[in-house]
C-alpha cells in the first residue's frame, strides 16, 4: 500500500533536531512530553520519541529504575535505556526520520513561512521503494520500530543512494559498492582495521601464499589504494630495516594513531606471538618490542581491546596445536602476563569470536578444533580471573567457525561462519543501522546476542544463494558513520 512521503533540505543539524522536537511538543518544559504528545503520536510512537529525545539532550541513561509502580513510567525508563549508547548525533537523526514518516510535512507547518522545495514522491512499503529526492541524493523511505527483545530500534527494506558512504544507507540485502582505485588481491585470514573514515586492510592468505600488503579504502569516495609503507631500522646501530614479513590470521587493532597487527602465521614461523605496528601519521611499520613472557606464535586467536590491554585467548600454533589459553598485553608498558585463571575454560579452538562486555566480561562464542565446530557461549571475568559458562536464553545458534562478530551497545552480531560439514555460509545479513557490505551474494542471516540478558535472537533471514566463501572475513563497524563493513574474500573483490 503506497503512502505519500515529502522531503525538504531545511537547517542543518542539529538546528533541524530541534526544530523538530520543538514541533512534536518537547520544549523543554516539565510537562512537555507527556500528555500532548502522547495524543498526538500512538504509545510506540510516542516513547520512541521520547527516549531518542533524551538520549539526544541528555546522553545514555543513567537515571535508577523508578521505585514507585507507573506503566508510564517505567516504559519511559525502559525506552531510554534500551539505547545504550548511541551517539547524540545519531539519536537526533532517528528522532527527525521517525518525525518525517507521522508526519511529513512538518517543517513546512513549524516554518510558518515558504518551505525549501519540496517534492512529493509515492512511497511503498513493499519490496519496490522509490526514492525521495533530497539534496541531489536518491533516498528511500525509512521505518523504525520497536524490537520485541528490547535491545534495538530496528529498520526495514531501506535503500539509499547518494555518493560518498555517509549517506549509502541499505538494509536487509548486500550491496557492491561502486568502488574503484587499486584494490586488496583476493584474499581470506587478514585483517581489517577502520580508523576514523577509512578501512585498512592488511596480510592474508591468497591461494595459499601469505601476503603483507596494506591498502585502504577511503569510505568517502569508495576509493581503494595500496599504502607504500615504509619500514624503520632496528636501531642505530643497526640501521638495515626490521622484516615485515607476510602473515595471515593475525588480528589488527587500532591505539592510538597506529594499527597494531598481533600475532598470524608466518612462512617462517617463530616462537612467540610477534606483533608490529603501522604509524598512521609517518606511514612507518616497526616491530613492537615487549617484555615478559610472550605466548607462543599462534594463528585464529581473538584480540580484544579492553582498556589499555589486549586480551588474548586461544587460536592454533604453528604446529597445528589448538589452544585456549588466556594472555594480557599491556599497551603502556608492552607487558605480557599470562592469566592464572580458575574456573573451567572453553575447550581448545581457534576461529572463534570475542567480544567486552561492560569492560569486565569477556564473551567467546562458537570456534572449531580439527574435528568439529562449537556453538558453546563462554564468560571470563577480568576482574575475578574466572571462566563460567553461563545458561543462555533463546534459540542458539548453529555451531561455526570462521564467523565475524561486532558489538553495537549491548548487543553483539555474530556474522557468518562455516559448520565444517558442508562447507556453506551459515550467516550474512545487516540490521538496525548496521549497513554490512560483502561483493557476493548469500544466505543470509544474523544472530544477536544481548549481552546483558544472554538472550540470543535470529534478526532476519533471506533466502538467496549460497556464496563460496563464507568463512575467514572481518566484520568491523564505523561508529562515526553508522556503518558496519564486512570484508570476505576467495573469490576476488
Amino acid at each position: 500500500m503506497a503512502t505519500m512521503a515529502r522531503a525538504n533540505s531545511g537547517p542543518a543539524y542539529p538546528e533541524r533536531f530541534y526544530a523538530a522536537a520543538s514541533y512534536a511538543g518537547f520544549d523543554g518544559s516539565p510537562n512537555s512530553n507527556t500528555k500532548d504528545i502522547a495524543s498526538r503520536f500512538s504509545n510506540d510512537v510516542a516513547l520512541i520519541l521520547y527516549a531518542l529525545y533524551q538520549q539526544a539532550t541528555v546522553g545514555p541513561c543513567n537515571v535508577p529504575k523508578p521505585s514507585s509502580w507507573s506503566p508510564v513510567e517505567h516504559s519511559k525508563w525502559k525506552s531510554w535505556q534500551q539505547l545504550g549508547n548511541m551517539v547524540s548525533t545519531e539519536a537526533m537523526r532517528l528522532f527527525v526520520k521517525i518525525l518525517e514518516e507521522e508526519e511529513p510535512g512538518w517543517y513546512s507547518r513549524a516554518s510558518n513561512s515558504v518551505s525549501e522545495p519540496v517534492i512529493d514522491v509515492q512511497m511503498n512499503h513493499n519490496s519496490n521503494v522509490e526514492p525521495i529526492i533530497e539534496n541531489r541524493n536518491s533516498f528511500a523511505e525509512t521505518k523504525i520500530i520497536s524490537a520485541e527483545n528490547g535491545g534495538l530500534l530496528e529498520t526495514q527494506d531501506k535503500d539509499v543512494v547518494s555518493e560518498g558512504l555517509g549517506s549509502i544507507v541499505v538494509y536487509d540485502k548486500w550491496i557492491s559498492p561502486p568502488v574503484i582505485g587499486q584494490r586488496p588481491k583476493a584474499c581470506y585470514q587478514h585483517g581489517a582495521a577502520v580508523v576514523q573514515d577509512k578501512m585498512y586492510i592488511y596480510g592474508g592468505n591468497h591461494n595459499g601464499r601469505y601476503l603483507n600488503n596494506l591498502h585502504v579504502l577511503d569510505l568517502r569516495s569508495w576509493t581503494w589504494s595500496k599504502v607504500e609503507a615504509k619500514v624503520v631500522p632496528k636501531s642505530v646501530e643497526s640501521p638495515s630495516p626490521v622484516n615485515i614479513a607476510p602473515c595471515a590470521g593475525h588480528s589488527l587493532i587500532p591505539w592510538e594513531n597506529k594499527l597494531l597487527s598481533i600475532a598470524g602465521h608466518t612462512k617462517v614461523p617463530s616462537e612467540t606471538i610477534q606483533g608490529k605496528a603501522f604509524d598512521l601519521q609517518t606511514g612507518t611499520w616497526s616491530v613492537l618490542n615487549t617484555y615478559g613472557k610472550a605466548p607462543v606464535s599462534r594463528a585464529g586467536q581473538s584480540v580484544t581491546l579492553v582498556g589499555t590491554t589486549l586480551v588474548i585467548f586461544g587460536g592454533q600454533d604453528a604446529k597445528r596445536t589448538l589452544l585456549n589459553d588466556l594472555h594480557i598485553l599491556n599497551l603502556e608498558t608492552m607487558t605480557w602476563n599470562e592469566i592464572d585463571a580458575v574456573g573451567a575454560p572453553p575447550s581448545p579452538r581457534a576461529d572463534h569470536a570475542a567480544a567486552i562486555h561492560a569492560e569486565r566480561y569477556l564473551l567467546v562464542f562458537g570456534g572449531g578444533s580439527h574435528a568439529t565446530c562449537f556453538n558453546d557461549l563462554h564468560v571470563f571475568d577480568l576482574q575475578a580471573m574466572e571462566w563460567s559458562r553461563p545458561t543462555q536464553q533463546g534459540e542458539i545458534p548453529t555451531p561455526r567457525a570462521g564467523h565475524a562478530s561486532v558489538t553495537v551497545g549491548e548487543n553483539w552480531f555474530i556474522v557468518g561462519g562455516g559448520d565444517n560439514k558442508s562447507g556453506k555460509c551459515l550467516a550474512l545479513k545487516s540490521n538496525r543501522r548496521l549497513n554490512m557490505f560483502l561483493d557476493f551474494p548469500g544466505a543470509l542471516e544474523t544472530v544477536v546476542l544481548n549481552m546483558s540478558t544472554l538472550a540470543w535472537s535470529v534478526v532476519a533471514s533471506v533466502e538467496g544463494l549460497v556464496p563460496l566463501a563464507s568463512e575467514w572475513f572481518n566484520c568491523v563497524r564505523n561508529a562515526a558513520m553508522e556503518i558496519e563493513l564486512l570484508h570476505a574474500d576467495q573469490q576476488g573483490m
